[in-house]
């Protein structure tokens, strides 16, 4: 017996398994991590062909609204798609050929793998995929079911293997592992389609929520500014529209995501919202997500246990435990990293948390209220916001004005500032009416915590207990705002801070920012000639292409669309994809 040549065998055996266990752990990486599993195949197909040598692997899925039962009785138009080929999603005439047509009907129809031995003797030369340089190839085929022991199935995996150098004997591995691949494809589509009708019916709440907090505030007015929230000083129409808002969605227990301006006061809308709420008697904790790195703040939010990094002298409870039964303030929540986004998003959904270095799953019952300045909408356009996220936590957007759209409650503010800055510093200052008008006439682009800064100035550098208009910093070309405003964009502002104003922040349903002043007007706009639906829409999707640097991913998160609708409409309309 030639023991040498069967050790050789044995470490050869062994090297093909090694090659197979990297190959499925590559493919998991892939289809787990991924928001769009059928834009990841061709990479899965690539993993397949490098390590297990497998080749022309193709994703059969069928159309919206198909029946499995239907694939059997179509004769000239199959009722399912090549959604993703080794080489992307295969043109129009290739399609037929990417999987043999009688293939895809036995395992939709029968719900079991097929495999082919040697595929040109069995279906015929036009069964072979193009480009072959050798004819001899068997074929696996395995289905993608709905659901684990689901009848019902959805797609088809399939694959071709050389039949060369007695190729057939990788076949049983071959199906081995192509199940497996479509096992976890399974979860990942599945995955994908719980987020999608997750997600719809969290838009829908959203737009019922602002449906009754626009009839409650178009119904009689609110409360006298007063009494109206804790800690909110204003009876301005824009301040009582928000007051509104708040009073409608603080008795539930819906996430809100304050919007506005640095200084408009988010944390104290923020309060005023907990105050109101079933949840008052319980703790409010509040969290800047722009102060802390992502390590710094994932133990900040979810606690550590004793020894789990370097300092980590003792266990300690997270914001999310401290809320309990409360509320959480996530400030700033714009300025988080992915990566600790998908961390965020897991607790939002299901409730449950590990403290950093535990193993332990943890509960809470958490009213959240998160706040940013920045455009949310684009950052998730731009790839750099989760859109899952986005929509857990912009269930109610509230929109905070800024103070020069409230000019009316400068006064009202003025003088609850000054009354904070004599408590604190044993004064007893005043306003004088000339003052209050003059502070009118400015458009803040601090918001509220400018303002705060220009009571506090004045106050302490003022020589008379009465503050006339004199004595603002404006009226002696010391405006800090005008000082600001000179340095960003090299003009002088107008006595009495920014007349301008600043950029707006982009929100939903905002204005376009004006423009800065002493720029020239844009040029005027020449109309063009009307296109048709189709030109249109063409169009559209060009200009979307261009701006995704032509990564079909990319443009269709812009145009709403996925990448698979995004391939068919590039076809649909001969559009050629530039390659950089």
């Amino acid at each position: 017996m030639d023991t040498s040549a069967a050790g050789s065998g044995a470490v050869a055996e062994r090297g093909e398994e090694y090659l197979t266990l990297d190959a499925l752990c590559e493919i998991a990486k892939l289809l787990t991590g991924a928001s769009d599993p059928i834009a990841c195949m061709p990479a899965v197909f690539g993993v397949l062909g490098a390590f297990m040598g497998l080749r022309h692997g193709a994703l059969a899925l069928l159309q919206e609204g198909a029946q499995a039962e239907t694939v059997r009785n179509a004769r000239h138009v199959n009722p399912y798609v090549i959604a993703a080929t080794a080489s992307g999603v295969p043109p129009a005439g290739a399609q037929a050929r990417a999987i043999p047509a009688q293939v895809a009907r036995h395992v939709f129809r029968n719900g079991v793998s097929l495999v082919s031995c040697d595929i040109l003797e069995e279906f015929g030369a036009e069964a072979l995929p193009p480009g072959l340089g050798d004819s001899r190839q068997a074929l696996v085929a395995v289905p993608i079911r709905d659901q684990a022991n689901s009848p019902f199935v959805l797609g088809v995996l399939c694959a071709y293997r050389s039949l060369k150098d007695n190729g057939a004997r990788y076949l049983d591995t071959d199906l081995r592992v192509l199940n497996m691949v479509a096992a976890v494809l399974e979860q990942s589509i599945r995955f994908r389609r719980l987020v999608a009708r997750d997600r719809d019916r969290i838009v829908q709440e959203a737009r019922e929520a602002i449906r009754v907090a626009a009839e409650a505030t178009a119904g009689p007015p609110v409360e006298a500014p007063a009494e109206a929230l804790e800690g909110v000083i204003g009876s301005s129409p824009a301040i009582q529209r928000v007051i509104g808002q708040i009073r409608k969605v603080a008795g539930t227990h819906t996430p809100v995501l304050l919007r506005g301006e640095s200084g408009t006061g988010k944390e104290v809308f923020a309060r005023a919202l907990h105050a109101l709420s079933e949840r008052r008697d319980k703790a409010f904790i509040k969290v800047n997500c722009a102060a802390l790195s992502q390590s710094l703040l994932e133990s900040e939010l979810f606690g550590h246990e004793k020894g789990s990094f370097t300092g980590a002298v003792q266990q300690k409870k997270g914001r999310f435990e401290m809320a309990e039964g409360g509320t959480l303030f996530l400030d700033e929540i714009g300025e988080i990293s992915l990566e600790f986004q998908a961390k965020l998003l897991r607790i939002l959904q299901e409730g449950e948390f590990e403290r950093v270095g535990g193993t332990r799953t943890l509960r809470v019952d958490v009213r959240l209220v998160t706040a940013t300045n920045k455009d949310l909408e684009r950052a998730v356009a731009n790839g750099t916001f989760r859109a899952d996220l986005y929509f857990r936590i912009c269930v109610v957007p509230i929109v905070l004005p800024p103070l020069r759209d409230r000019k009316e409650d400068i006064g009202l503010l003025a003088q609850g500032l000054l009354e904070r800055f004599n408590k604190r510093n044993g004064m007893k200052k005043k306003l004088h009416p000339s003052a209050v008008a003059a502070l009118a006439q400015c458009n803040f682009p601090g918001n509220v915590r400018e303002l705060e800064n220009c009571i506090a100035r004045v106050a302490a550098l003022s020589p008379e207990t009465v503050i006339h208009a004199d004595d603002l910093a404006c009226h002696h070309d010391h405006c800090l705002s005008a000082d600001l405003w000179r340095l960003q964009t090299g003009t002088a502002s107008p006595v009495g801070g920014l007349a301008q104003g600043p950029l707006e922040l982009p929100v939903l349903g905002s204005r376009p920012p004006a423009a800065a002043p002493g720029a020239p007007p844009p040029p005027p706009t020449v109309p063009s000639a009307p296109l048709d639906g189709e030109a249109a829409e063409r169009e559209a999707l060009i200009e979307a292409m261009e701006r995704a640097g032509w990564v079909q991913a990319k443009a269709a998160r812009l145009r709403g669309m996925t990448p698979r609708q995004i391939g068919y409409a590039l076809k649909k309309y001969n559009i050629r994809v530039e390659k950089f």
